[in-house]
């Protein structure tokens, strides 16, 4: 393994002259890169430290044990030893997940779309259920929210909402979310007590900078609309609203939350960036054969993944078969434990796919 240690920080001290090179620092695209492999071999390398402290420790209480003849100084490196010895296989493996080959998306912001599903309003109510556990959850994180797009629900809640995440390696905590969730409660307006199911579907998608997607222009369709809010309130008088086709792929975006149309056609166009991205790397993952096979995927929209039951206090996370006792909680945000094993299981499934043989 340390063979392979020296080559992560040859790798590291070349990525430092790099990021300082006027060249480099010109190209935009090239520098943002080697800025994130940067950050990100700096958690290797604070993590390999420890590793070559608690290897030292051990060299050294052996050197102690083997020629000292004080017994106080031998009884202490001995418990040194042992310490140091129980550091080493969490730290090998700690460096073992931190050196599997990060997607590229991962660093990225997100647009997260959260669409009622089967259910009625009770759907509809659900949704907005989903986006408040979201945006508390990016609140704790120190993640900034804002909202592109909404369409409310009849009896509360939203038919859909969309809207941004922006901060740390967003996409890399979030992607896994994309999918199915279904809650099992009963609904505020059912009379007789019975357990109705009902249905959300969430997308996360990286959002993509301007050179990551070429758009042209001429493949864009610009619509300008009066912007509407809830039960014909608040209708906006200009037409400030903004909807955007790419002919090319038929996608569609669009913004009415501001009142400028500049503002509302920045927003939209982020979100269409980002759908076109998104159907370039799902092309991408469908063509690696390796992360096909993966436990968690994030790439079937049509999948159920998780079932919030409320008269049990239970949520399901069909895909690791892991299941919590601890619903309020994680309705109001601490999904933490559920995003953190669910790329436990990803990370698993890719060292087993590097091989051993990899470090």
């Amino acid at each position: 393994m340390l063979d392979k240690l020296q080559v992560v920080k040859q790798r590291y001290d070349e990525v430092s002259d790099l990021i300082i090179q006027p060249d480099i620092f010109s190209d935009q695209k090239r520098y943002v890169k080697l800025n994130k492999e940067y950050k990100d071999l700096g958690v290797v390398m604070k993590k390999i430290e420890q590793y070559e402290i608690a290897l030292s420790s051990i060299a050294e209480a052996k050197e102690i044990i083997s020629e000292e003849d004080d017994k106080e100084m031998i009884e202490m490196a001995k418990m040194e030893l042992s310490e140091a010895n129980a550091k080493i296989p969490k730290l090998e493996e700690e460096i073992k997940f931190l050196l599997i080959p990060k997607e590229e998306s991962d660093s990225k912001n997100v647009v997260m779309e959260i669409r009622a599903g089967a259910g009625g309003d009770e759907a509809s109510i659900f949704a907005g259920d989903l986006y408040r556990m979201y945006t508390k959850y990016c609140s704790d994180r120190g993640w900034k929210t804002e909202v592109v797009d909404i369409s409310d629900g009849t009896s509360g809640g939203f038919k859909e909402i969309i809207f941004n995440i922006t901060g740390v390696d967003v996409y890399g905590d979030l992607k896994f979310e994309s999918g199915v969730h279904r809650v099992q409660r009963v609904p505020q307006t059912e009379t007789q007590g019975r357990v109705h199911t009902s249905a959300a579907t969430v997308m996360v998608l990286p959002e993509a900078e301007e050179f990551d997607i070429d758009l042209k222009t001429s493949d864009i369709r610009v619509d300008y609309y009066c912007a509407s809010g809830p039960g014909g309130q608040s209708v906006n008088t200009t037409y400030s609203a903004v909807r955007l086709t790419h002919t090319p792929t038929g996608l569609v975006a669009q913004c009415q939350d501001q009142k400028s149309q500049h503002k509302n056609k920045d927003k939209a166009m982020k979100v269409l960036r980002s759908r076109i991205y998104e159907m370039e790397l799902a092309k991408k993952l469908e063509a690696d054969s390796a992360l096909r096979k993966t436990m968690v995927s994030s790439g079937d929209r049509s999948a159920k993944i998780r079932t919030y039951n409320y008269s049990q206090g239970r949520v399901t996370e069909h895909r690791i078969g892991l299941t919590l006792y601890d619903l309020s909680s994680i309705i109001n945000g601490d999904i933490h434990k559920i995003l953190e094993e669910l790329k436990l299981a990803e990370n698993t499934e890719k060292l087993k796919m590097l091989g051993e043989d990899t470090f």
